[in-house]
């Protein structure tokens, strides 16, 4: 099976929107995300009162109202970012949220050192399960909730591990790190809600290939605390793909 990068940073030079241009207010402008359905992320400002702005053209599948009302609940139970700004017009939609200290799992200093990052990307999804209440969380990201309307066959689901609030797109660079390896809080919280942790996990070591390279499986679930689970690995990387 072929696994679809779902983001990536900028390869070139990236034009900000009008949008993002007035929300920046003067402040530096740096593009540091693109969405392949054309969703873009920008930097805006720097050290530690930079603030980033999300801007997606409708029509697109994705839904910063949706994103925002999850981080306005889970800023109360983890380190997530602090919205300041939404809003749309005939174009597109934005979202402005706080920075969070630290840097993205990707930042080439991660990048440079697998071994630490990808145990620690491995604890950090266990802390954000482990803080995040499940009661309480009015978001589902059931098999059912995300299989409906689509052919995906839940025949074969595998019954619920532990049931936790998950992250949703728990893709590595979507943790922050803090310079010495410890965990800064998680960001892109869109599909947040409550499902099995191997949801999360299965596409979290996915995505150690796309970022590290081959072979980072075993460090992350044991930094995380599972022993390895082919099949509902397997399972979940399919609902991931096909819906």
């Amino acid at each position: 099976m072929s696994f679809v990068r779902p983001a990536q940073v900028p390869r070139g030079p990236v034009l900000a929107p009008p949008r993002v241009v007035d929300l920046a207010a003067g402040d530096p402008i740096t593009p540091v995300w693109v969405n392949e359905v054309g969703g873009l992320t920008f930097q805006l400002g720097d050290g530690d009162t930079r603030r980033f702005a999300k801007w997606a053209p409708h029509g697109r599948g994705l839904d910063l109202a949706g994103e925002s009302a999850r981080l306005r609940w889970a800023v109360d139970h983890a380190p997530v970012p602090r919205v300041l700004d939404e809003g749309r017009d005939d174009d597109a939609e934005w979202l402005v949220t706080a920075g969070l200290p630290g840097r993205s799992a990707v930042d080439d200093r991660w990048l440079a050192d697998p071994a630490r990052a990808v145990p620690a990307c491995g604890r950090a999804l266990r802390a954000f399960h482990d803080t995040v209440p499940v009661d309480g969380c009015p978001f589902d990201w059931s098999i059912e909730e995300r299989a409906a309307g689509s052919t995906f066959d839940t025949r074969d689901a595998p019954p619920i591990d532990r049931l936790v609030v998950c992250h949703g797109d728990p893709c590595v660079p979507n943790t922050i790190l803090n310079d010495d390896g410890s965990w800064s809080g998680m960001v892109d919280l869109d599909a947040l809600g409550t499902a099995d942790r191997w949801a999360d996990i299965a596409v979290a070591t996915m995505s150690l290939t796309w970022n590290y390279g081959p072979g980072w499986d075993a460090p992350f679930l044991e930094a995380y605390g599972v022993d390895d689970d082919p099949a509902r690995i397997e399972f979940y990387r399919s609902l991931w793909n096909r819906t």
